[in-house]
């Protein structure tokens, strides 16, 4: 089963919260042993598991990718201004797979999925989600 969740963003480097959507698409499969694989459709973006208490961390993720990765001194940025939004995507990676245990995703109490967009604001940003059985 696939299906793809489609998102917009408001900031130019944000996670943003999906597992609701996901775990619906793992629900309606109606699988109950299995794995689910979330892959962010484009070279600005990731996917990233971390702690959903608050936004925190997530906060924290982005101010560490601007220290680590500042913006307007990379090569590419003399095509489109976005070279740091590739490294960072690069350094996070496209996708997570999450096993499916008893028809839930096996997440733990603080994990939660994030989109990383690294180049928004975007109106649209398409997220792959595949589930398959065992």
């Amino acid at each position: 089963m696939q299906q793809i969740i489609q998102i917009s963003t408001d900031k130019m480097n944000g996670l943003y919260d999906i597992t609701n959507q996901v775990e619906n698409i793992v629900q309606a499969s109606k699988i109950l042993q299995g794995i689910v694989n979330i892959y962010a459709q484009g070279a600005t973006s990731a996917i990233m598991i971390q702690e959903n208490w608050d936004d925190s961390v997530q906060n924290d993720v982005i101010t560490l990718f601007k220290k680590l990765i500042p913006s307007g001194i990379w090569k590419h940025d003399a095509q489109d201004n976005n070279g740091d939004a590739h490294l960072k995507a690069g350094i996070v990676g496209p996708s997570e797979t999450i096993p499916i245990i008893d028809g839930k995703m096996g997440l733990s109490t603080w994990q939660n999925i994030f989109f990383c967009e690294f180049d928004g604001p975007r109106k649209h940003r398409n997220i792959a989600i595949t589930i398959l059985s065992d």
